[in-house]
C-alpha cells in the first residue's frame, strides 16, 4: 500500500455483518455499502449469502461467508456440507474456525484434514483460518499456522470477533513470520480505526475483518488532500 488513501484501504476490508440478530434491511445496506465505497467483500453468516449474491451480483464485490462459525468444533462432514451449500449459493471466500479443541488436544492431523477438506469443497475460492488466537499460546499459534499452510488455507486470520479478545500486532506480527509466501494473514477483531487498520497493513496484513469499515474510511473526510478520492 503506497499511499493512504480511502480507494486503497477499502480494497483491504472484508465489510463484516455476522451478529446473530443481523436483519435482512441491514444486510442490504451492507451490500450497498461494500458497493458504493469499493470494499473488498461482504463478509456474512450462511444464510445471508444467495441474498448477497442476489445483491451484489453486477458488481465486483466478493461474497464471503463463514464455516463452523463461531467455535469450530463441528464435524469435518459439517464444515464440507456448510461449504458446499455456500458455494453453491453464491459465495466466493470462506473463513472456517480452525478446530481448536483438536489443536489443544494435539491432534494435528485431525487440525489438517479438517481444513483440507474444507479447502477442496471450496476450491477454486480461497479458504481462511480463524484460529481465534486469543484461546492459544503462542506456540499454539506457530502450530496452527503451519498446520493451516500445509493443509492449503490461502489465509490465517486472527479472530472470530466473538470470543474474549481479536487482533493484537504482537500475534499478527508471529502469524506473518510463521507463514510462508502463498499464505497471507487477515486482522481482525477490535479494529475500529484508521490508524489501527493502516498499522496492521504496514506489518505485511493483506485483509482486514471489521463491523467498522465505513467510520474508517470516513476518518479520511477530515483531509482535505484524501476528500476526493472516493
Amino acid at each position: 500500500m503506497h499511499n493512504n488513501t480511502p480507494i486503497e484501504l477499502a480494497k483491504y476490508i472484508d465489510h463484516t455483518l455476522l451478529a446473530p440478530d443481523a436483519n435482512s434491511k441491514q444486510i442490504e445496506r451492507l451490500c450497498f455499502e461494500a458497493k458504493e465505497y469499493g470494499l473488498y467483500s461482504v463478509c456474512v453468516a450462511p444464510y445471508w449469502v444467495h441474498f448477497c449474491h442476489q445483491q451484489l451480483e453486477s458488481s465486483d464485490v466478493e461474497v464471503c461467508t463463514v464455516i463452523g462459525f463461531p467455535l469450530g468444533n463441528v464435524m469435518t462432514e459439517t464444515k464440507e456440507l456448510e461449504t458446499n451449500l455456500a458455494k453453491k449459493n453464491g459465495a466466493t471466500e470462506f473463513d472456517m474456525v480452525m478446530n481448536i479443541s483438536a489443536l489443544k488436544s494435539g491432534d494435528n492431523e485431525i487440525v489438517v484434514n479438517d481444513i483440507s477438506k474444507v479447502v477442496r469443497a471450496a476450491s477454486p475460492y480461497k479458504v481462511k483460518v480463524i484460529l481465534e488466537t486469543c484461546l492459544l499460546t503462542q506456540t499454539e499459534i506457530v502450530t496452527a499456522c503451519q498446520l493451516a499452510e500445509k493443509a492449503g488455507a490461502h489465509f490465517v486470520k486472527t479472530s472470530t470477533g466473538f470470543s474474549k479478545s481479536g487482533a493484537t500486532l504482537e500475534v499478527v506480527e508471529l502469524m506473518l513470520k510463521t507463514v510462508g509466501p502463498k499464505v497471507q494473514v487477515k486482522a481482525s477483531g477490535g479494529i475500529r480505526d484508521r490508524e489501527t487498520a493502516l498499522e496492521y497493513i504496514r506489518l505485511g496484513v493483506k485483509r482486514i475483518g471489521t463491523s467498522s469499515g465505513l467510520e474508517i474510511l470516513k476518518e479520511f473526510s477530515s483531509s482535505s488532500t484524501n476528500k476526493d478520492n472516493y
